[in-house]
């Protein structure tokens, strides 16, 4: 009988995380769901059959006892990340562009250093990064976030370079436009008004549901496959720049 596959999803406790821990689970894997909040993973635990445990990414000493602890990944799913405000270059809290690097760029660091050797004795190990089309093409208001999430799409880049040979694939997901749970909120430092503006008059921006299931269909490609870099958008977003609002 084959073993089950060991999926490791961080920030599992809301939006896309959430939405992809269900969708692997449906696939099959044994999911893992890691966040700060343990209320909500817990839950989500409950819910998949898979298995809950409370981390912080950028907490190094946590991450390396939790994969001392964890066994056996066969795919390590890094979505842990967040956005924080939308001032400008000039007048940017360096303190915020600190919080986002330290969560988008380390904490992704941190979990594949640490989740590597599992990965590599699977014999078929999986490594997605989900980034943004932010980590491909700057846009105002938007310095710290690009900044990291470009960082974050050079360590796949730079990883999948290095790995070339080993039974291990490096994905990269970028997201465009997606209306996911607290997201937006959290920018915009709690402001509910200002971030439903980011969607005003956009009839259908992704869901978290629908990056879920370009991650699913990404990871479960035959082993030989590899989708190095895979960018979706709504079909209203043309460019991060150029959004159909009615």
């Amino acid at each position: 009988m084959t073993e089950q596959k060991v999926a490791v999803v961080t920030g599992a406790s809301s939006g896309i995380g959430a939405a992809t821990a269900r969708r692997l689970a449906a696939e099959g894997f044994d999911v893992v769901l890691t966040a700060r909040r343990t209320d909500r993973i817990e839950a989500l635990a409950k819910e998949t059959g898979g298995r809950a445990y409370t981390l912080d990414v950028t907490d190094r000493a946590a991450v390396d006892a939790f994969a001392a602890a964890i066994g056996r990944v066969d795919v390590l799913v890094n979505n842990a990340g967040g956005a924080i405000g939308a001032e400008s270059v000039e007048t940017g809290d360096p303190a915020d562009w600190l919080a986002m690097y330290e969560v988008n760029v380390l904490g992704v660091l941190h979990m594949t250093q640490a989740l590597l050797p599992a990965l590599r004795a699977s014999g078929d190990g999986t490594v997605l990064v989900l980034s943004s089309t932010a980590a491909l093409t700057a846009y105002e208001g938007g310095g710290g976030y690009v900044a990291a999430k470009h960082a974050a799409h050079t360590i796949a880049a730079t990883l999948r370079l290095e790995l070339c040979g080993e039974p291990i694939r490096v994905i990269e997901i970028a997201p465009g436009m997606v209306r996911s749970e607290g997201f937006a909120v959290t920018r915009f430092r709690g402001d509910e008004e200002k971030a439903a503006a980011v969607y005003a008059g956009v009839a259908e921006p992704l869901t978290s549901e629908d990056v879920a299931d370009t991650v699913a269909w990404a990871v479960t490609r035959p082993p030989h496959v590899n989708i190095d870099l895979l960018v979706v958008r709504p079909r209203a977003q043309a460019a991060n720049h150029k959004v159909h609002r009615a």
